[in-house]
């Protein structure tokens, strides 16, 4: 059979209402005349044609605190966490602890132990959903309760991800790009007047990284496994070492060229350039940051003493509506030796 998708002229509704209040059988055009007294007559057969697309659109985002910092999970709600460091030491008289005949006096060793105590933030957030409209949603593919569910899984995880690079200003602390206690340094200007990466030669770019990779070093105590292995930049130097040739041979970026020559490749330690947004604006004056450091637990990293969980559903018989509470708890950032770190600005 062959419908004709037209709107019925006045003859044509003529005939159809005669023969619809005679009660026969008879001809029915395919469109409009069911929904003649609608606002748009086309609106019952536009929801029966519609494709509808399954997926839900969610907010564009990212989280990246997973690569450039380890967590350490576990331990429960706690008002904080803390660590033990030690330092150690000779007494007099001999610093190097020799001996000689005739010493009467033996040089003891001393440990000083000291206790670091970190703030811990706790995480709470609920969400209600309306008994109508969970059964409206039943008509389609859609749970309120599974998108409600993945609002709060992301904010949990930008939570996480500020915590790690800007720390939480109203408790007073800092993270990866922003702590006061790390050393940072400006980028000397190149043969172009300017520090900007984006006006310097592969040769200049690759002789900040070693400045800066030769200071953390040297504040380290050229102790190799303390040697800074993670570096990030701000995405728009970073993808312009990343794909800007060395020469006009174009076999080789700026980035591949720095990874190889650079000292901590002369080191056998294997560093790993990134992009991260947050060293935008991070350094002094707002420009752009650099900031190298060693990504080793032992170093730096952060609790998780209890990850985000759904503690609680109750029924709201007043609201008609489903409450769940979430609740999940971390720790600031926890700079064991801030001599790991370093920053280089004005890149």
């Amino acid at each position: 059979m062959l419908f004709r998708f037209e709107k019925p002229d006045k003859a044509q509704l003529a005939v159809m209402d005669a023969v619809i209040r005679s009660g026969k059988k008879g001809c029915r055009y395919a469109l409009p005349q069911m929904d003649e007294a609608t606002a748009s007559g086309l609106a019952f057969l536009v929801g029966e044609l519609e494709k509808v697309k399954p997926a839900l659109m969610e907010p564009l985002t990212s989280v990246t605190w997973q690569r450039d910092l380890v967590p350490k999970t576990g331990g429960g709600f706690v008002d904080s966490v803390s660590t033990y460091a030690v330092s150690y030491g000779t007494s007099a008289p001999d610093e190097e602890a020799l001996i000689y005949n005739g010493t009467t006096a033996i040089p003891t060793a001393q440990a000083d132990i000291t206790k670091d105590r970190y703030k811990t933030i706790t995480f709470a957030e609920n969400f209600q959903v309306s008994y109508l409209n969970q059964e409206a949603l039943r008509q389609i593919p859609r749970s309120m309760d599974e998108i409600m569910d993945n609002s709060v899984k992301l904010n949990w995880s930008k939570l996480l991800d500020k915590n790690a690079y800007k720390g939480m200003k109203k408790l007073d602390t800092y993270g990866l790009t922003n702590n006061p206690d790390v050393v940072a340094s400006t980028a000397a200007n190149g043969a172009a007047g300017t520090a900007t990466w984006s006006t310097k030669t592969p040769g200049e770019i690759l002789a900040d990284v070693n400045a800066v990779l030769a200071a953390q070093w040297a504040a380290v105590e050229y102790d190799v496994s303390a040697m800074a292995n993670h570096i990030l930049v701000d995405p728009q130097n970073f993808g312009y070492i990343a794909t800007q040739p060395v020469s006009e041979a174009g076999n080789e970026s700026i980035l591949s060229y720095v990874k190889r020559n650079c000292l901590a490749a002369a080191q056998n330690v294997d560093l790993v350039f990134v992009p991260c947004r947050q060293c935008m604006g991070a350094g002094t004056g707002s420009t752009n940051r650099l900031v190298a450091y060693c990504n080793d637990e032992s170093k730096i990293d952060f609790d998780i003493t209890m990850p985000l969980s759904r503690v609680m559903t109750s029924v709201s018989a007043e609201k008609m509506a489903y409450v769940n509470a979430y609740a999940g708890q971390l720790s600031q950032v926890k700079f064991k030796y801030p001599q790991t770190l370093r920053y280089l600005d004005g890149i």
